[in-house]
Parts: structure tokens; sequence; C-alpha cells
């Protein structure tokens, strides 16, 4: 990814995005997701294109009063820390920013790979993901 390219996703990021940790499934635990809503397709598709993600189409109830409205979502834990480091230097809002690097900073560490977590390792997953939604 160009330093441009970083910086333009960044913006998008601040203004339209979210990032969150969120479950795929009832039983597990956290993980990073990335999500960009838009009326805009061309630029969910661009950022698709950069990045990797999945876009899906939002339910619109009142078509004749509301755009249809999409989501990109980005949530492979690899695309997501990749794209944090390079997009960090370019985040501005500082929430949104934090918790890119809390998640960078930690995640790895909290997070086993076969999902079996003793007690102890429980415990430091379950505080990382609660001092996430602190920041």
């Amino acid at each position: 990814m160009k330093e441009w390219e970083a910086a333009y996703l960044a913006g998008i990021i601040d203004g339209e995005g979210s990032i969150t940790l969120t479950r795929m499934h009832d039983k597990e635990h956290r993980r990073p997701c990335i999500t960009v809503a838009s009326t805009d397709l061309e630029l969910l598709e661009y950022l698709k294109n950069l990045t990797n993600g999945h876009i899906t189409k939002k339910k619109n109830y009142h078509p004749d009063r509301h755009l249809n409205s999409f989501t990109l979502t980005i949530k492979t834990k690899n695309q997501v820390l990749s794209l944090f480091k390079f997009v960090l230097p370019f985040l501005r809002v500082e929430k949104k920013k934090k918790r890119a690097e809390w998640i960078l900073t930690h995640y790895d560490r909290v997070t086993i790979r076969n999902g079996k977590y003793n007690p102890e390792c429980l415990k430091q997953k379950l505080t990382f993901e609660e001092e996430f939604f602190k920041l």
C-alpha cells in the first residue's frame, strides 16, 4: 500500500469507519474488525480492492426515502493488523487511533491460536476486551 493510499484510508476510517472488537460466532472471543458504511458503492469497491475486505448491502426498508447503503468489513486478523500498521500514523480521531494502537500492542499477546484458554490467559483476554471498550 502506498503512503497516500494509507492516508486516504485513514481519513475514510476517521470519518465513516469503525474500529471495534466483534464476535463472528456466539461462543467465540472477540476479534478486531474495521467497518466502513456508505451509500457510495464506488468508494467501497475501491477500498475493497485496496484492503481485500468484504462488502454487504444493508436492508433498505424505505427505498422511496433512503439510498441503498453498504458496509465494507475487514475482519481477518492479519488483514486488520497489517492495515493498522499502515494507517496508524495518519489516523486523527483520538479514540480510533487509541483503539488501533491497543489492538496492535496487545491483541497477539492475549490471543491463543487454538482458542483454548487456561484461567489466567482467559482473564488476560477478557481484561484486554474490557480495557479496549473503555477507550
